[in-house]
């Protein structure tokens, strides 16, 4: 990378006026090299990122739990469809705020057992289950908004769908 001079205008006239800058000199000739890109200001954080980490809090983003296995799946997903039906109480006596807080709490762990349960099928019966994966936690997703929205014919309309994707799901896993 070689260094180039800047060369440099002089004013042409000695009396300030407007249309010339208080400064003296002006380039009228800067090198691409010195000026830095979007390219390498992006470039930096991401070749950063790639340098292994040893923080103590280090997250990881991932949507199955690491050590989590399909028979810890397979033994907590009823459980956690249980609680994922039992926000209807909450639903039916119009705690709105309370529902949601136990949907999303119920719906985030029932998400990680089918995911897990999912990824151990065969390749042939994945598309199927994730069609129905969708399909339940889509019908989860309306039901907050709904409870949001203090919507009662809403929330039993999405709760009945929820009911059913579950048992569509636990007819094709057992």
């Amino acid at each position: 990378m070689a260094l180039q001079r800047l060369h440099f205008s002089k004013p042409n006239n000695s009396q300030p006026c407007i249309s010339n800058p208080p400064f003296l000199s002006i380039p009228t000739h800067v090198s691409i090299n010195s000026i830095p890109t979007r390219r390498t200001s992006l470039l930096i954080p991401v070749l950063l990122s790639l340098l292994p980490t040893k923080q103590a809090h280090a997250f990881d983003f991932s949507l199955t739990v690491p050590d989590q296995t399909v028979e810890e799946a397979e033994s907590g997903i009823r459980f956690h469809a249980q609680s994922l039906l039992q926000v209807k109480e909450t639903l039916e006596l119009e705690s709105w705020k309370e529902a949601q807080k136990e949907l999303r709490r119920s719906s985030a762990l029932l998400k990680q057992d089918l995911y897990t349960i999912i990824q151990s099928k065969p390749p042939s019966q994945r598309p199927q289950l994730r069609n129905l994966y969708s399909v339940l936690f889509n019908s989860v997703s309306q039901l907050d908004y709904a409870a949001r929205d203090k919507d009662v014919t809403r929330v039993t309309q999405c709760y009945d769908n929820i009911v059913v994707a579950l048992n569509q799901f636990f007819s094709l896993l057992y």
